[in-house]
């Protein structure tokens, strides 16, 4: 597959991941602390499965630089994380949220510009 296609699609499949691993046990607040900590864990190897094979494809395919990887790592949490709380945790977006989030975007919009 293409490392223009393969990354985002792994980051985004490893942010998934770990948006269940950091906050899935919110609603869980009768499961001992042990308990939720482990259970992350084992969630967040999975997500590293993934996370690290997307940077390397990314990165030594010289698709990205270190640095777009970052930036667009953040976007795509930002994005994971916002459904997660509203369809998950039955939050509501606020629109503090939505104006970060598109903070995040131009900083992607920055960080793709050609230097030349």
């Amino acid at each position: 597959m293409n490392p223009l296609v393969a990354t985002p699609l792994l980051l985004l499949a490893s942010n998934l991941l770990m948006t269940a691993a950091w906050y899935g046990h919110l609603k869980h607040p009768g499961w001992p602390l042990w308990f939720a900590v482990l259970t992350a864990w084992g969630i967040a190897f999975f997500e590293y499965c993934l996370a690290v094979p997307a940077n390397r494809i990314g990165y030594l395919s010289g698709a990205y630089t270190a640095q777009q990887l970052k930036v667009m790592q953040e976007v795509i949490t930002m994005a994971v994380f916002a459904g997660f709380s509203v369809l998950y945790l039955g939050e509501t977006l606020r629109w503090t949220y939505v104006a970060a989030s598109l903070c995040l975007v131009a900083a992607v919009v920055f960080i793709f510009l050609p230097v030349d």
